[in-house]
């Protein structure tokens, strides 16, 4: 597969390396580049895996599921995001995820054994990826808890507004770019017709703002609905 138009300079990974280092990392760790259509499953939950994935390009969605085949939507992983780090790492039985394609993907797979013993001969360029590697394994943590925190609440509206808050953070905008509904409706845990109704009526209440692809919360209505 051909990776000229791959800008992995971009990456958070690759943070702070040259291109041409960035060649020598995939040369030293045989990193293995893949294209992926929409919905196709990058991973299966339980599935061996002994590779480390960085997405290029594309969003994908972690799906959960156990021994009996109950599946529930987590959070979506876009461009820079690592995949398969648990399964690589420990081993398939403790990894119940699968990782699905949400949109057309590209990824770059790293095994995980190459990736340990290729320090020596990469030196600097090993320690700098490590170390990204290590960042990218707390935020995967918080992103756990962001979870937590979102399903945690009862009601639909506290979920959008919850959600809303979250994104705005990790995207630094007021306009929150979002996924269409039936995606979203998956990210919420609920129901897409219910999801369309409840933002429907925050609208007309005045307390979200609709674009063709993003939601702006007015928190000063919002907020002060909640502390009053």
């Amino acid at each position: 597969m051909d990776m000229s138009g791959w800008k992995m300079t971009e990456l958070a990974i690759f943070s702070g390396l040259s291109q041409g280092e960035i060649l020598e990392f995939i040369e030293h760790t045989a990193a293995v580049p893949r294209h992926y259509e929409k919905k196709e499953r990058l991973l299966e939950a339980y599935e061996e895996n002994d590779q480390l994935g960085v997405i290029v390009q594309g969003r994908a969605q972690i799906l959960t599921e156990d021994w009996l085949g109950n599946q529930n939507v987590g959070h979506s992983l876009e461009k820079g995001a690592l995949v398969g780090v648990t399964s690589a790492i420990l081993s398939s039985e403790y990894s119940g995820s699968a990782v699905e394609a949400i949109t057309e993907m590209d990824v770059l797979w790293i095994p995980y054994r190459s990736l340990l013993i290729s320090g020596p001969k990469l030196g600097r360029i090993h320690g700098i990826v490590m170390k990204h590697i290590l960042e990218a394994l707390a935020r995967k943590n918080y992103l756990m808890v962001e979870r937590l925190e979102l399903l945690s609440k009862k009601s639909l509206r506290e979920r959008i507004v919850i959600y809303l808050l979250q994104r705005e953070k990790r995207q630094n905008r007021e306009q929150v770019a979002v996924p269409g509904r039936v995606q979203l409706a998956k990210e919420l845990d609920c129901n897409r017709s219910a999801l369309t109704r409840e933002i429907g009526l925050m609208q007309e209440e005045g307390l979200l703002e609709i674009g063709p692809d993003w939601l702006r919360l007015i928190k000063s209505r919002v907020l002060g609905r909640e502390n009053s």
